[in-house]
This record gives structure tokens, sequence and C-alpha cells, in this order.
């Protein structure tokens, strides 16, 4: 069986629980794949150094090994913060009015992909598939090929891949989309992100696009499809039915004093619609003053990129929101916004979903979300929890069962929470069956095979109705 070799931009090793927070669902995710192959997961440490020497700390982890190398701070700044965080990530979440281009920028982001290139091409063996994730390493399958890699080589983007028009304020927006075609095959979360590629192949690049995902631009043609991801289902549930997570239960029953409770889970971030979802909590508390009282808002947002001065900003807004909306409507035993500004572990955060009666989860815009996924599978089979979840997260396609609305209405939010709150057991039960059949059997394991089916050559379908059948 050919190795896996994993490269990312940050390497996440495995950590006991309750340590160092909550892992994301990529390192979830990429952590599940490695203990099933061999081969390694390679990425820049997280640490900075004064001169790149390209010197690689091997470590091992849970059965997962990690390859990993220090940047310079112009790295850091250049590639990281900049074009990949203040360039890619607004742009390719729409918000093309919070993008910078820089030129410095776009030259960190070439140079470090040079650098992973340069770096971890001489540890591939010739029959080792490769998988390359995310916006920061668009270009290093181009810059591997340039090195005489031949292996096959595949590729996932975790965000949304935007809109034709927009991509096009990118400058030289040709030659990142051009780099994705020294790849083998390119995966979406879904079939919109999947079409805005293609549009683009064919508007743009003068490309055509088979209905069998096949794209050709030149003498080049590359394999697209969408293949969303899940969560590690067996492993969630085990930690949701740990003792820390019944203690974490307890506790937020506990302070919640009968009231119903409201839970928001997401990073610091302006792709997550917080501001949105604040305002439409706030109308619901202007339009249904009688349930005032009865119900609160638990936000959780750890800080994210603090380096770069958009968050920040939004920081600020939220302390500031929040602030309001309590001061406005809190009583001397209530107050209707708890914001918490920390992260907290896998096993804690299946403790407040499972004590929580709703889910509120409104990303303006998100590739996936696996917070929701997480939500359903931590509920009480006889008494679960609504999720509300925003119509542009990937995984409203996936959970049609959930209320779904536009971040962008505080109508709707307001609307949704209340009829949550009005929902009879017997409606919830049958919307948490159906989700939690997808989220059961489309999980990450589903995922992972897929994909490297994909990338290995072999029959997809074949693979997908073998993972069924186990």
């Amino acid at each position: 069986m050919s190795r896996l070799i994993v490269i990312s931009n940050r390497v996440a090793a495995p950590q006991p629980e309750g340590e160092g927070g909550a892992q994301g669902g990529l390192a979830v995710a990429l952590s599940a794949a490695l203990r099933e192959y061999r081969g390694f997961w390679f990425g820049w440490s997280g640490n900075r150094i004064e001169e790149f020497t390209g010197k690689i700390d091997f470590q091992r982890h849970e059965g997962v090994t990690s390859a990993t190398i220090d940047l310079e701070e112009q790295d850091v700044e250049e590639y990281y913060n900049g074009y990949a965080n203040r360039t890619l990530w607004p742009l390719f979440h729409y918000r093309i009015d919070l993008a910078e281009y820089d030129r410095s920028f776009g030259a960190g982001y070439e140079r470090v992909n040079e650098r992973f290139a340069e770096t971890v091409y001489p540890l591939i063996e010739p029959e080792d598939l490769v998988w390359v994730h995310d916006y920061h390493l668009i270009p290093l399958g181009r810059q591997l090929r340039q090195r005489g890699v031949a292996n096959r080589i595949g590729f996932f983007l975790h965000i949304p891949w935007p809109p034709a028009r927009l991509l096009t304020t990118l400058p030289d927006h040709e030659h990142l989309a051009l780099s994705l075609l020294a790849y083998d095959v390119i995966g979406f979360h879904t079939r919109e992100w999947l079409e805005s590629f293609q549009n683009y192949v064919e508007r743009e690049l003068g490309g055509r696009c088979d209905p069998d995902g096949w794209i050709h631009v030149g003498d080049r043609s590359v394999h697209a499809a969408a293949y969303p991801i899940g969560i590690d289902y067996r492993e969630f549930s085990e930690a949701a039915a740990s003792e820390a997570a019944r203690s974490a239960c307890e506790r937020l029953r506990k302070s919640a004093d009968g009231r119903r409770t409201i839970i928001g889970v997401d990073r610091l971030d302006y792709s997550k619609g917080l501001e949105e979802r604040f305002l439409g909590y706030r109308r619901f508390l202007e339009e249904n003053a009688e349930r005032r009282g009865e119900v609160f808002l638990l936000q959780i947002a750890p800080p994210s990129r603090g380096e770069v001065h958009t968050y920040e900003t939004i920081r600020e807004t939220l302390d500031e929101l929040s602030g309001r909306i309590n001061g406005e409507f809190a009583e001397v035993d209530w107050v209707p916004i708890r914001y918490v500004n920390q992260g907290y572990g896998r096993e804690d955060l299946a403790g407040f979903y499972r004590a929580s009666n709703i889910a509120l989860i409104t990303p303006l815009r998100d590739g996936m979300n696996l917070v929701a996924k997480e939500y359903v599978a931590a509920q009480d089979p006889d008494d679960p929890g609504v999720l509300i979840l925003s119509r542009f997260a990937g995984a409203a396609l996936q959970l049609k069962d959930a209320l779904l609305v536009n971040p962008y209405s505080k109508e709707e939010i307001s609307d949704a929470i209340r009829q949550a709150l009005a929902m009879p057991r017997e409606e919830r039960v049958r919307r948490w069956r159906s989700m939690i059949e997808t989220v059961r059997s489309e999980d990450v394991v589903w995922w992972r095979r897929r994909f490297v089916a994909a990338l290995a050559g072999e029959d997809v379908e074949a693979a997908g109705s073998a993972r069924a059948a186990g």
C-alpha cells in the first residue's frame, strides 16, 4: 500500500484531551487519515527563526508522524498574515472590501511555497500519494512538479471557491488558478464551490469541463469533484459519552437554572456572522418580550489571527454589541448573552452541545462547518435540540432538516429562534434522526476514503459502497 504524505500550512500533533484547547476540524480529520496509512504530515511548526534553514523536526504523537519546519518572521508576515489571511481568506469568503492586494504579500506566498517544496520533495518516495491542503498552499503542486515530482498529487480546498467575477479582482488570478492544474485531483466541499471553479476555468482560462468532473486546459487534464468533509463520528461519540463531557453538560445545565440555552461556537472571524447573529438575537428579544428571562445565548468565540488588524476590529465590535444588548435587556437575575473569548476541548464542547436546546450557527459563508455536525452528534436521541444553520454554510446541503436561515436577515434569525423554542418533541426527533444518519454515514472516514481512492486512481463509487457496507 502506498504511503500518504499530507501537507498543510500548520501541523497540529494530536494532544491529550483537555490540553491546548480544541483541535480544529482539519487536524482531527488528518490525524485520523494518518493513523490508517503510513506516511507523515508535513508543514510549518508555528515557530519563527531569524534565518530559514530547512531543518526538519520529526516527531511521533498518538500514532501520527509529523515533519515540521520553522519560518522566518518575514515569511510569516507576508505569506501567512499577508497573502493567505489578508488577501485570499477575505476574497474567497466574498469580502473583497476587506481583501488587501500587496505585491510583497504575493512574493512571500510564492517564496514560502517554494521553501515547502524544496524541503519536502527529497522525502517523497516514488509510490507515495501526496495530499496538499487548503488555500495557503495552492502553488505547491506546481513547485513540486518543477522539481521532478511525478507522483499523484491531490489538493483539497477547505474554504469556498469564489465566483469568477470576484476572483478576477485578484491581481494575477490566472497564475493562481493555473497552479491548480498541476494536481491530479482537486476536491471541494460542495458542488457550489466546484461549479464556481468550473465556471472560472471556462470563462477565464478557456478550458472545457466535462460532466464526469474532468477539466481540460491546454494539454492538461485534472479531475475535480465535491467531497464534503465529516466529523470523526466514532471519536466524537466517545468524547460525548466521557465523564468530562457529562460534567460539562451538568455544569451548563446547572448554570442555566431552568432557562433554555442557545449555543454558538465559532472562531472570532468575520466570516462567521457573529455580529449578524447578535443582531438577530436582539431582534428576537425585541419581538418576543414574553420570552425574555427564559432563554440566553452562550457564544463561545476564541480569538483568531490576532496579528491581522481586521480581527481586532471584530473583537471590539462584538465586545461593544454584546455589552449594549446586555445593558438594554438584562435583569438583575438574567443576562441575555454570555460571551466567552476562550477555547474548550472537544469533551467540554460535546457536553455544552448536549446541554443546549438550540445551536445558532450562522456563518455568512463557510466551506463546511463541522460545529453543526458535532452539535447533531452530541444530542440526546430522545430529546434532541434544534439546529439553526446558515444556508450559506456547506453543511446546509447535507443537514437539510436544520432550520435554514439567511444570516443577513435579523428577521429570519429571530423567527427561527421562536420556531425552535416552540418546536414539539416529535418534530425535533424526526429532524434529528434525518441529520444524524447523514453525520454518521458521511463521516471523516467516508470523506478521506473517497478522496484518497480518487487520488490513487481507484473507482470512487466502489470505495464509497465498500465504506457503506462496512
